[in-house]
């Protein structure tokens, strides 16, 4: 386990002015937790979207529970969406639970349709 810089954020930010990001989030979006009927990102699973200038892509992410059931399955579903992108070169999904994830990380639209709005 790596340790944390004094002063560095726990979600480490996203490099959203590359050319590439967008798409990236849209890939994410056509993921979905098979418990919960809203994408991935929307739920907050998408802690960061790394991509350097090679368009090698990095994605954190966690799950909601650690116990989930597809806990093993969905870093290799969330690498095929972005892998499918034209321009990627490579793709690594890295799993975290640092921070631990909690509802407040859903997007507005996620707890609308979760009927928590």
């Amino acid at each position: 386990m790596t340790e944390l810089q004094e002063g560095a954020p726990l979600i480490a930010p996203s490099t959203t002015d590359h050319p590439l990001y967008d798409s990236v989030v849209e890939a994410c979006k056509t993921v979905y937790d098979p418990e919960i009927p809203v994408n991935i990102f929307d739920l907050g699973l998408i802690y960061t979207i790394d991509i350097n200038d090679q368009n090698e892509v990095r994605v954190i992410m966690t799950l909601t529970a650690p116990g989930c059931p597809v806990a093993g399955e969905m870093p290799a579903w969330v690498a095929d969406a972005v892998e499918a992108i034209p321009g990627v070169k490579q793709v690594d999904v890295e799993m975290t639970f640092q921070p631990q994830w909690g509802m407040d990380m859903m997007s507005d639209e996620a707890r609308l349709e979760l009927g928590f709005m």
